[in-house]
């Protein structure tokens, strides 16, 4: 069922067609937002290129909805979509993605972890991939954050094959066709590369700045990295090997075989 959207959406100038879309999701994020999206206006301009951004407030009860809507007045580019209640991040994502119009889509995270100048590293690679994902370096998370992340990546990576080393970096720029192959489940997030690798396309890691939370806590816990993902990766890893073209290719018979 899709959440259900308040009356108002801010939209900012559609005279131009972007080249770039950027999705980022926001939950409870109000002290976050103002340092994050002057770095994102600045980062866009300095690639040069026709950009929009898509703010996703996922049913906030903070004044992240407010912050939004006022930053929204200030930069035309900027356009504010208000889910009426809490959905989770995989169905913030997915309104962004349905909203898009850029050839190209990028994923941020509202939090600030993921320096929006780092785009400018994934964008210089847009022609090795149809997938360019960000892998953190230095990560700033608590150990145990980081002893869970590592987990949960060597299982995921050995079972789904994916070739992706940091799946948890939020920092993913890909191909608009790109985004038809992700599954709309609850822990979508969790596995972008293997949905793309499992529809035929190309994925490759770049290394990415991380740095501390300025504001806010975050809303990660043991059930939302843990055990969510695990249960749903024992269903993927059933499903991505029956509709994965390698696979199917794997499994055509040889016309040039006698009998």
């Amino acid at each position: 069922m899709r959440p259900a959207l308040n009356p108002s959406v801010t939209a900012g100038d559609h005279q131009d067609t972007p080249l770039l879309s950027v999705i980022v999701p926001f939950y409870n994020e109000a002290a976050s937002i103002p340092p994050l999206l002057d770095e994102l206006r600045l980062a866009l301009a300095q690639l040069g290129i026709a950009a929009e951004v898509i703010a996703v407030n996922d049913g906030s009860v903070d004044s992240t909805g407010v912050v939004l809507e006022s930053a929204a007045a200030a930069w035309p580019q900027l356009q504010v979509t208000q889910l009426a209640r809490n959905s989770g991040q995989a169905a913030a994502l997915r309104h962004g993605f349905q909203r898009a119009r850029g050839a190209w889509l990028a994923m941020l995270d509202g939090d600030g972890q993921n320096p929006p100048a780092e785009l400018a590293q994934l964008w210089a690679r847009r022609d090795s991939a149809d997938m360019i994902a960000g892998a953190r370096i230095g990560r700033k998370d608590s150990w145990l954050r980081r002893g869970m992340s590592r987990l949960a990546n060597a299982v995921r990576r050995r079972l789904l094959c994916d070739g992706v080393t940091d799946t948890g970096c939020s920092l993913k720029l890909f191909r608009r066709e790109v985004a038809g192959s992700f599954l709309p489940i609850r822990t979508m997030y969790s596995f972008l590369p293997a949905f793309a690798v499992a529809a035929g396309f190309t994925v490759c890691e770049v290394p990415v700045a991380h740095r501390p939370r300025r504001a806010g806590v975050s809303h990660y816990g043991l059930r939302v990295m843990a055990i969510t993902p695990l249960l749903d990766l024992l269903a993927l890893c059933w499903l991505l090997r029956r509709i994965s073209p390698r696979t199917t290719a794997r499994r055509q018979p040889d016309d040039s075989a006698g009998g």
